[in-house]
């Protein structure tokens, strides 16, 4: 066992130890099915602390030839594969961390620095096949299967890293680009290459000739959506074992939509959660705000009001095809928003090509990144929205109104009224400290057509439900009426307690009282 050449399975017996663990192990069956083919090459990015190193742990603790992972994988999934005793430990692996070689070669050397150590564990075991004058990884490698027949499952953590932090080094990146299509492409010694980071891979003109490799990203996960994070399913079981809420759970950490897996939980804050008996900012606490901040004040035109929108519970349409899949390198808003997709700052509906702010962590992340400057009208808006609800709960219904006109003309010089689309965004915005204590839904879905936005109370919240109707130029009595005649609230039924019907009207011809406003109590 090496350090690079067959690493110990230690790394996934923590795992598997671990007071919480998942079971993702059908991974391993869908990387068996690509052996040996032309899918053999898998790139997986996911946002960081989605599972990624703990998956490649996994990955080579199973075909690594130094291990008797046998006992290791008794009673999980992939034991009941057909395919599982066929290449449980059977392969070479090699896996390298890139971080620790950019971190170590610091500013020079690092592809030079990577061959000699990786060769150094490979000449323990096959340095008698080897010349020693032989300084280049993939000519050793080619000398090794054409006397032995040996392959290599190459297992590559935290490829992007040299994109994401020597991003002014354009010189570094194309060596290091040129350095894996030489290793990897075409070559007979490679039975299966998996590499995980955030972005997919780079393109660079003639350089994107890592073509050989499958994308599977946050825009498109593809077969693995089952094991991009914690699924619906999962996170019930999680629920249920350590007595946490499974609706407050979701509202704090659901939200990454895949197209079969509608509902794909961040498991790092969904562990932290269980283990601390708390829900909290887990996931955004490992980096700071200033990391999202610089995305969201970047110039683009009308990026601003799309921000702002999502936090207003807003859809925007994306265009992520643009995207060069570097930190650096945007040329419209769509690259910035595709960016945050694949930061895990934003969800992405594959169908509707459509990003969104995905849940209550991330939301309140936005939040702190607009606190310290440069947001200042929206600021003002989420700080008013407290006493909002105070009034909407009284059925103060004027000072509901005139709450509403402050609010949009805050925001007025980013966010234009144009429909009831851009009114209930507005009007989501305004209510924004109701997360605390409710689910906020827009377009809640009646059975006779969609409440423009819906507050469920969350479990042990002694709140009434809201529903609220918007109209744009016409009145609020007949946006009241309309939730009455469709009857909204029946698609309340599993709910038992007070609901506030609110009928909000805007007028966009009036020059004072933009806003009108109807409460009604029902039970």
């Amino acid at each position: 066992m090496g350090i690079y050449l067959n690493p110990t399975n230690e790394g996934f017996w923590t795992a598997v130890r671990s007071e919480i663990y998942v079971d993702k192990t059908g991974l391993l069956a869908c990387t068996n099915r690509y052996l040996n083919t032309e899918q053999k090459y898998f790139c997986v990015s996911r946002p960081r602390r989605f599972g990624k190193s703990m998956a490649l742990k996994m990955l080579a603790a199973y075909y690594s030839s130094s291990c008797d992972s046998k006992e290791l994988f008794a009673g999980l999934k992939i034991e009941e594969n057909k395919s599982y005793s066929e290449y449980l430990n059977r392969f070479d692996v090699i896996l390298l961390n890139m971080q620790q070689f950019v971190i170590r070669a610091r500013d020079s050397g690092m592809i030079e620095y990577l061959e000699r150590v990786v060769l150094e564990d490979i000449r323990e075991i096959y340095g008698d096949l080897l010349p020693q004058d032989t300084i280049v990884l993939a000519e050793a490698l080619e000398r090794i299967y054409a006397k032995t027949g040996k392959q290599f499952v190459f297992l590559i953590d935290e490829w992007d890293c040299v994109m994401r932090e020597r991003q002014d080094s354009e010189a570094l990146q194309k060596e290091y680009l040129d350095f894996l299509r030489n290793l990897l492409k075409d070559q007979a010694y490679v039975a299966l290459a998996y590499m995980t980071g955030i972005l997919p891979v780079k393109k660079y003109g003639q350089h994107s000739a890592l073509n050989m490799f499958w994308e599977y990203s946050m825009t498109d996960q593809a077969f693995l959506e089952e094991y991009t994070g914690f699924t619906e399913e999962e996170v019930r079981g999680l629920c249920q074992r350590f007595s946490m809420n499974y609706e407050e759970t979701k509202a704090w950490y659901d939200g990454y939509q895949l197209t079969e897996f509608k509902h794909v939980y961040n498991p790092k804050s969904v562990v932290e959660s269980m283990l601390r008996r708390r829900f909290s900012n887990y996931w955004t606490s490992t980096e700071t705000y200033d990391a999202l901040k610089i995305y969201m004040d970047m110039d683009f035109d009308g990026l601003r009001a799309d921000v702002i929108g999502m936090l207003g519970g807003e859809r925007v349409r994306v265009n992520t095809r643009s995207f060069q899949n570097d930190m650096c390198t945007f040329r419209t808003k769509d690259d910035v928003l595709t960016l945050l997709i694949h930061l895990g700052y934003l969800g992405y509906d594959s169908v509707e090509r459509e990003a969104f702010i995905p849940n209550k962590e991330i939301s309140e992340e936005f939040e702190n990144a607009m606190s310290v400057g440069g947001w200042a009208e929206v600021m003002n808006v989420l700080r008013a929205s407290e006493r909002l609800l105070e009034d909407t709960l009284r059925g103060d219904e004027k000072r509901v109104a005139e709450g509403l006109d402050r609010a949009h003309r805050e925001v007025a010089s980013i966010l234009t009224y144009n429909d009831e689309s851009c009114l209930g965004a507005a009007v989501s915005l305004a209510y924004y400290s109701a997360r605390r204590d409710y689910r906020m839904i827009r377009e809640f879905p009646t059975g006779r057509g969609f409440a423009d936005v819906v507050f469920l109370p969350l479990p042990g919240r002694r709140k009434p439900a809201i529903v609220v109707e918007l109209k744009f130029d016409k009145s609020a009595s007949a946006a009241l009426a309309q939730i009455r005649e469709r009857q909204y609230t029946r698609a309340l039924e599993g709910y038992s307690g007070e609901i506030l019907l609110v009928g909000v009207n805007y007028d966009k011809d009036s020059s004072e009282k933009m806003h009108s406003c109807v409460i009604e109590r029902v039970e």
